[in-house]
């Protein structure tokens, strides 16, 4: 029950930091806006770090299903928490979600439908479904490959059995140099979890959702995951 508290809990912290950075680069007005990319991705790595840092002990600090499914597959994880991890996931990024939109509604009502929806989830900057969804493949691999080589040995199969701070500069250096063609959600629950919030919440002049794009965050992380799992196994076991 603990961890799934832990993965509830640390997923909220997770979207509020990281859909909040986002928020303070695009919403019109805001203290940060139009700061950059730099600062989404610092934004984002350091969203995944905190909540790691507080919750690693507790669950292992997944925050991520792909992240969860792919350890079940090899092994690590053992399949009876993956529902559970995954229902806590999902409803602590609603949480998030919703504190993000709390935080910034003033500033969320002025923004253009485009960016109100880019707060919430990713989008593609080339829309090309094929290669959208290699790319977010790609990331999704380079993250756990990156750090599977370590959680393979962990009993508790999470980030905080191979250092938190390891996890920041993979999530950095993926937001950096593959980031700039989907927006590297590597993530199916950080992307779908404020996607349906994005659809829920009401905003001023808010359009689409995109439910038409919506399918490539969620299954193409997690088929990137589980490669990814999988070669780090054969490679360093």
């Amino acid at each position: 029950m603990m961890a799934y508290l832990g993965e509830f809990i640390g997923t909220a912290f997770l979207i509020l930091l990281g859909d909040g950075v986002v928020a303070n680069v695009v919403a019109k007005g805001t203290k940060g806006n139009n700061s950059g990319w730099i600062v989404i991705t610092v934004g984002w790595a350091t969203a995944v770090l905190v909540p790691a840092l507080m919750f690693g002990s507790m669950s292992g600090a997944h925050f991520n299903p792909a992240l969860t499914i792919a350890l079940a597959c090899v092994g690590v994880t053992p399949w009876a928490l993956v529902p559970g991890y995954i229902i806590a996931q999902f409803l602590g990024a609603f949480l998030g979600a919703f504190l993000v939109w709390l935080m910034y509604k003033q500033h969320i009502d002025q923004t253009d439908p485009q960016s109100q929806l880019a707060i919430f989830c990713t989008g593609p900057a080339i829309r090309g479904y094929g290669w959208n969804f290699i790319s977010e493949v790609i990331g999704t691999f380079v993250l756990l490959f990156t750090l599977s080589f370590g959680v393979a040995q962990a009993a508790d199969g999470g980030l905080g059995a191979i250092g938190t701070w390891r996890a920041w500069a993979v999530i950095l250096t993926i937001g950096i140099s593959l980031g700039g063609t989907t927006g590297y959600a590597i993530n199916p629950v950080r992307d779908l979890g404020p996607r349906i919030m994005h659809a829920i919440l009401p905003m001023k002049g808010k359009g689409s959702s995109d439910w038409s794009y919506a399918w490539i965050p969620v299954l193409a992380p997690i088929v990137g995951a589980i490669l990814g799992a999988v070669a780090a196994q054969a490679v360093f076991n």
